[in-house]
């Protein structure tokens, strides 16, 4: 698979979390405003796209390590720190919708009170906390590929027994209640929800991005998971507008859906959607609490454990509610960020099309240089890596560094070539010898998913700034 599709995939996993599974949101957002909807689920998956090719490139520009170097590197002190509030402010806020999201999903399939579904993720919450969540959390990789699987089968299923009447569709999905705070306008409604789908994502697509060290590349793959999430997104406004007569006042309209089509469906798919809400909750107060303890990491479970109680009591608001009054809020705050990011980009647009040529003739040379069918590197050659190093806004041994590490990744992969990772102790994570992971002390969860982005074939960089002032 190409580097491309990787991360156009990796995208897709990351955007179409419990909250896209469970309808709600097109319900509110979309499909409250009839056609003119279909239009804004449209515009709304196309800025999508086109944020997610500028954030992919700008991540891999500067190498991130996390969101807040970024947000450093594109703005001012204070709307650096703005974004970095409202971005931590939005897991939280997403975890808590989530754990109201498992309440709801077992009392409309199961007959549950809402608290009971709610006590039970928070309780696999709290184990978590206690357990290796990057292992544990690894284990639901395959739950997002088996909802859109299930997804495409409705659309599949939809196709074959259209209703009669759109009309009347339209009639009734406009008498569904609408997103808050958006004044009732489909076109506001639609960019908010953009927004809101940035300001969730933005801190994992800048970490992700972080580990490719070509932004075109990054950049591609980002536009083209945008695209493959517009499809996914259009596709399920369609089905719920067709099941309008289904979907109508429920919770988890995606969900009554597929109960419809046959119980049995019904119960897979609802223990499909609360393993994603399990997935993306655990997700976002471990990030949350990570990011509130970074300078005590020692904090890190307090943190956690309060972001995930505070949550449950917030919970009982309601799924339906909270989705309709928290979702916008966090739509406005990230349209700042989306406006940043953009003039970022198209700021910095010609320097990452030459740091793209350096980094290309980089990987170049270091598969010259580690290739062990071919010579070593000359001495101009030498001289050429020190010249282009130089030149990059990273700079130095680490820009090289983590180029050979993705270099290396490849020729691991390539069944054709004789490389060994292990013959090359500077590169191999397992090695004492290994240059490349930050050594500074308190970083072990980071070094654990180094380790792992390792053994999948994808590096992150190290942040030359950051090694050098915590060695």
């Amino acid at each position: 698979m190409g580097k491309t599709m990787k991360v156009a995939l990796a995208l897709v996993g990351l955007t179409v979390g419990a909250g896209f599974a469970s309808g709600q949101e097109v319900i509110q957002y979309f499909l409250s405003f009839g056609y003119w909807g279909i239009l804004g689920a449209a515009i709304a998956g196309g800025a999508i796209a086109i944020f997610s090719g500028w954030v992919y490139q700008l991540g891999s520009y500067y190498m991130a390590e996390d969101h807040s170097a970024v947000f450093r590197s594109v703005s001012r002190p204070w709307l650096s720190r703005y974004m970095d509030i409202t971005t931590v402010f939005t897991l939280f806020c997403i975890g808590f919708v989530m754990v109201a999201g498992a309440g709801a999903n077992l009392e409309q399939q199961f007959g549950l009170p809402t608290w009971a579904g709610s006590t039970i993720m928070v309780v696999l919450l709290l184990l978590s906390g206690l357990l290796d969540i990057d292992r544990l959390t690894s284990v639901f990789s395959y739950i997002t590929p088996l909802l859109i699987i299930c997804l495409l089968a409705a659309f599949v299923i939809t196709l074959t027994d259209m209703p009669s009447d759109f009309g009347y569709l339209n009639e009734l999905s406009q008498q569904n209640q609408s997103a808050s705070g958006t004044f009732g306008n489909w076109l506001i409604t639609a960019l908010n929800y953009a927004t809101l789908v940035m300001i969730m994502d933005v801190s994992m697509m800048l970490v992700f991005a972080g580990s490719h060290m070509n932004p075109a590349q990054a950049g591609k793959g980002g536009l083209l998971g945008g695209i493959i999430f517009a499809v996914l997104l259009l596709i399920l406004t369609f089905i719920l507008f067709c099941n309008m007569e289904d979907a109508m006042d429920a919770d988890m309209p995606l969900l009554m859906v597929f109960d419809n089509m046959h119980p049995a469906v019904g119960v897979f798919v609802a223990i499909v959607i609360y393993l994603m809400i399990y997935n993306t909750a655990v997700g976002m107060f471990y990030a949350s609490g990570r990011r509130l303890s970074h300078d005590n990491p020692k904090k890190f479970r307090p943190y956690y454990f309060a972001a995930v109680l505070v949550g449950f009591a917030l919970s009982f608001i309601g799924f339906a509610d909270l989705v309709g009054w928290v979702y916008p809020v966090l739509g406005y705050l990230g349209l700042v960020l989306g406006i940043v990011m953009g003039v970022a980009w198209f700021r910095d647009r010609k320097n990452i099309q030459e740091e793209t040529g350096r980094r290309e003739r980089l990987a170049e040379l270091a598969s010259t240089a580690l290739d062990p069918n071919e010579d070593e590197l000359s001495r101009a050659e030498r001289d050429e890596v020190d010249s282009l190093t130089s030149d990059s806004h990273v700079g130095g041994q680490d820009l090289w560094q983590s180029v050979q590490e993705e270099v290396a990744a490849d020729l691991t992969s390539d069944s054709s070539s004789d490389f060994d990772v292990k013959n090359v102790p500077a590169l191999d994570p397992e090695s004492k010898g290994y240059e490349g992971a930050p050594e500074y002390e308190g970083d072990k969860i980071h070094w654990e998913a180094y380790e792992e982005m390792y053994k999948t074939g994808e590096f992150p960089a190290v942040k030359p700034e950051q090694k050098s002032q915590d060695k």
